[in-house]
Formats: C-alpha cells, structure tokens, sequence
C-alpha cells in the first residue's frame, strides 16, 4: 500500500471527505429543523386548514431565558386567533392578499404586525426604555437642535391633521423614538396619538408625515398608558403608518404607468 492509504482502495483523503459529506448533510438537516422553530406556517395558504407537519423535521422545544425573567418555549404550535381582514386576491397557491375594511387597521402587507408582548421595552438597568420628555427629567432637545414641540402636523394631501404636543426618547440609544400628537377625532373630541419618528420630516416650520393623509391620524392605534408603550402597541403602530405608504389611498397601490 501507498504511504498514507488505511486499505488497499481507502485512502485519509477518502475519510475526511466522507467525514465532511456527513457533518455537511448533517448541517442541512439541522439548519432545515431550526427554520420551523418560529413562523413556521401551519396551515394552507389555500384552504386554512392545518397541514401535516413530520415530526422528523421539527426541532424539539427549546426554552430561551428572557431578561425580565420570562420564558419563551418555541416551538409551540400556537396558531393566532385574530381574524384576517384579507382575502386572496386569486384562488391559487402563493397569490397575494388584500385587505379588507379599513386597510391602515387590516394588519396585512406593510401594515402587517406580530403578537409582541404586550408590556413596555426596558433599559439594562430596569427602567421602562421609551418615554416622553415630560418623565424624562434628564433628557432635553439640544440647543440649536429643531424643537418640534408645538408645530403643525401635515399629511400627504398637504392639510393640517394634528399638532406636536410632545417628544418621546429612547434612554437606551438617546435618541427620539416618537412625536406625540393631539388630533380630532370625528366627533369633534381631542385624542393623543404617536407618530414613529422615522416617518417625520421636521426640517421646516411644520412636521411632514407624507405616509398618512391628514383625516387618518385620528385612527392611529392609541396606547393603554400616557407615559410608556408596549412593545405589541409599537407593533400596531408601526404598521398603521407602513400600511398608509401604501394604503392611504388608492393610486399608491397602482402600477406608476
């Protein structure tokens, strides 16, 4: 035999080759498991009902410790009870959906949300992370920074539908998280609302939201507390306001020629 060869036909080249082959298919059976451990579908996208899932391609239950002292078992084969507000837009596997109802309010498309905890986001050192101005005793806008406290707020039909009341900051990452507004609503009375602030241009005397028109701030999901929001209410939020990209009225969701 060869210097090297284990038999006449085996040689160390041939062993770590077969030992790659099997920790790579090994590789793929384990990576394949852990992409159904969450958000995983399962029922069909056709019928609703619930689809045979093998066993064999399932992970077990793995349990996370979270930092406010919960635990987290996934999988666990929840399926979520809230109604869908949609329907498909054709009758054949993978078509798309559409909403139906109030659209910014379906939960669909880019106003899609996830079931989030419903308790507020915390900092390291256990205080509640995103706040107003007002409980955030040691945090200010900087002087020479654009204030935006008090000035009007225009939606993307160009009309004033809410007015900055208050700032809302992130402790953890120092930045602003929120403009709280005060809008009506449609009989007449006062409502707070948030508006994320990604969605805001305050360059100017007013405060630009191009994302919603100005009749729709008024319908932006409220949150249960005047001075912290949970993360499932962040959730809604955000998407009220991704849906109006698209949603706020008919032409967005048209072909542009």
């Amino acid at each position: 035999m060869e210097i090297g060869a284990l038999t006449g036909h085996l040689d160390a080249a041939q062993v770590v080759l077969y030992v790659f082959w099997a920790f790579f298919a090994g590789l793929l059976f384990y990576l394949q498991r852990e992409t159904r451990r969450e958000g995983y579908p399962l029922e069909s996208d056709v019928t609703g009902k619930p689809e045979d899932i093998a066993d064999l391609f399932m992970p077990s239950p793995k349990t996370f410790n979270l930092a406010d002292g919960r635990t987290v078992s996934v999988p666990d084969y929840k399926r979520e009870t809230r109604p869908l507000n949609a329907e498909a837009f054709a009758p054949h596997p993978g078509a798309p959906i559409v909403p139906t109802g109030n659209p910014l309010l379906a939960g669909v498309g880019p106003g899609s949300w996830a079931e989030r905890a419903d308790h507020p986001d915390m900092t390291a050192d256990g205080q509640v992370k995103i706040v107003p101005l007002r409980v955030a005793g040691d945090y200010f806008v900087a002087d020479g920074e654009d204030d935006p406290r008090g000035k009007k707020v225009i939606g993307g039909d160009g009309q004033v539908g809410a007015t900055v009341s208050e700032v809302w900051v992130d402790r953890s990452e120092v930045i602003i998280r929120y403009l709280e507004m005060t809008v009506s609503g449609a009989d007449g009375a006062t409502k707070t609302v948030l508006a994320p602030w990604g969605f805001c241009d305050t360059a100017g005397d007013v405060v630009d939201i191009p994302a919603l028109y100005s009749h729709q701030f008024a319908d932006v999901p409220a949150i249960k507390s005047p001075d912290q929001i949970t993360l499932l209410e962040e959730e809604k939020i955000m998407a009220y306001f991704g849906a109006g990209e698209l949603y706020a009225e008919w032409r967005r969701a048209e072909p542009l020629v």
